[in-house]
């Protein structure tokens, strides 16, 4: 062993950080752990924990405590495998069962207790949008691509190129879901799967005709359900391509179920008892999918949500990040008058650093949503400049905003629905990631960057020093500015007014 101690003395130590994605599926939750070496990213292992918190939804959108205790128990199984990850290297995500539960924060919350990282509840199409990137950056380039993902509460599609998705669309059927509606005492009837078959049909209705318009050229699916009907069509059918399937062996395998009549007597050498359950569901839907889209062959990627996740995560550590195009496309849409709204960026920025510890916001994610909120706090203006603050809110709490999660979203929302005249703190939403005190503190720095730049002007403002202590913020304009500015000293009297509403007190010399 003497003679490999000096081993590698000579090589130069790489700067490598490491990446951490949790997937909090409907079925199962998956964690990739991944490394950044010299701009590339090395996928170290994967983990995977079966928890079915769908099962645990009721038909009243609540989720139920055995469920909670099974989702939490998998969360600390996977508690030693982030140990020591600093907070912005790892990120959480849970879709649909999270999006549809109501107590979902009684989840959050417990989560929290067992994992320090925030949990992020995103869209639909955010899912789809991130299942995409995983898909993007791991399989070879063929041209125009539609990924379907099959999920334990809902269904993704995706057509895309390159690594830009062009149609999103994330449906309400899932292999847990249709298991509970359609298989659940474990019969396998033909009746039952042409219900099944026709619901996922009619869910398919809104999208199939634009889907086919568009077309695509490779057919990739994705998911634990997808990867196992592909290894069991490789049984019925091994002269089948490896990693293929078409719609011949999809119905080769329903005829199969059906001639079993019940699960526990399928035969299937590569169906586990961990898949067997939800098999049949999957497979419905996937039939329907086949037969609606018209779809001839399907491939298997085994990339997915978790996968996009991470590479998102390197494209943020490399300053590229979603949200800015997100931004930019929302300004374009809306008219913004974006030298207005650079403006109003450049003020709220500049009192933001000031106050920013003080009042315990400094926080990058903070900082960004701030900003965001004043290049887009007169996206309404389109619909009427009359309550343009409710309309602006309006449209950033209901549009599709790739790379927001949804209390990312619900924050933006609400410090551009209070951008001005009086805040009511009753009308903000539940946050589990931020505290109210935090979001009064950022609508008052934002409603301040509004009302100086009420004029439009450039260079009309002079040094302005700012000071926070606990409610109070101290305004400070140099050379006696306000002496020669009537009207802004009447508008900051009024912006004094509201803020008192949120318990801060604004003091202007």
């Amino acid at each position: 062993m003497n003679q490999l101690a000096n081993a590698f003395s000579d090589v130069e130590a790489r700067n490598v950080t490491h990446v951490a994605a949790l997937d909090i599926g409907s079925n199962s939750f998956h964690l990739v752990v991944a490394r950044i070496n010299a701009g590339s990213l090395q996928i170290l292992y994967k983990v995977k924990q079966r928890v079915r918190m769908a099962d645990g939804l009721d038909k009243d959108g609540y989720l139920d405590q055995p469920a909670i205790d099974r989702g939490i128990a998998a969360l600390e199984q996977f508690a030693d495998s982030l140990r020591g990850f600093k907070p912005d290297s790892v990120r959480i995500v849970a879709t649909h069962t999270l999006r549809k539960a109501h107590n979902a924060r009684d989840f959050i919350r417990a989560a929290r207790r067992v994992l320090p990282y925030p949990v992020e509840i995103i869209s639909g199409v955010e899912e789809a949008r991130m299942i995409y990137q995983g898909v993007a950056h791991t399989t070879e380039d063929n041209g125009q691509r539609l990924v379907v993902d099959i999920g334990g509460g809902s269904t993704e599609f995706i057509i895309g190129k390159g690594f830009k998705p062009a149609l999103m669309r994330s449906l309400q059927m899932g292999c847990v879901s249709f298991t509970q509606r359609y298989f659940k005492n474990g019969e396998l009837k033909s009746k039952a799967f042409n219900r099944a078959i026709m619901a996922a049909k009619q869910e398919l209705e809104m999208i199939d005709r634009r889907y086919r318009q568009l077309g695509w050229d490779v057919c990739i699916g994705t998911s634990g359900t997808i990867k196992t009907i592909i290894s069991l069509a490789q049984e019925i059918n091994p002269d089948l391509k490896n990693g293929t399937l078409s719609r011949n062996e999809l119905r080769k395998l329903v005829d199969a179920c059906v001639k079993a009549e019940q699960l526990d007597k399928l035969n299937f050498k590569e169906l586990g008892d961990d898949r067997k359950p939800i098999f049949a569901a999957g497979l419905a839907i996937l039939l329907a999918i086949f037969e609606s889209l018209d779809i001839q062959l399907m491939e298997f990627s085994m990339a997915a949500l978790r996968e996009g996740v991470i590479y998102e995560m390197e494209d943020r550590l490399e300053h590229q990040d979603i949200r800015e195009r997100t931004a930019e496309s929302l300004a374009v849409r809306y008219d913004v008058d974006t030298e207005q709204a650079k403006r109003v960026l450049n003020t709220t920025m500049v009192l933001y650093h000031q106050v920013a510890e003080d009042w315990d916001i400094k926080h990058e994610e903070l900082q960004s949503l701030l900003g965001w909120s004043a290049l887009l706090h007169e996206v309404g203006l389109q619909i009427n400049s009359r309550g343009v603050q409710r309309h602006s809110g309006y449209i950033l709490q209901n549009a599709d905003l790739p790379g927001f999660n949804q209390e990312q979203q619900d924050l933006l929302a609400t410090l551009v629905r209070f951008h001005r005249k009086k805040i009511k703190t009753s009308d903000f939403p539940e946050f589990s990631q931020y505290r109210n005190e935090q979001v009064q503190r950022l609508i008052c720095i934002l409603q301040l960057g509004v009302v100086l730049n009420i004029k439009r002007l450039d260079d009309f403002l002079p040094q302005i020093k700012a000071k926070a202590k606990q409610d109070k913020l101290l305004l400070e304009f140099a050379n006696d500015w306000l002496q020669n500015a009537p009207l802004v000293v009447a508008d900051l009297e009024l912006q004094a007014e509201y803020l008192q509403g949120c318990g801060i007190r604004l003091v202007v010399r």
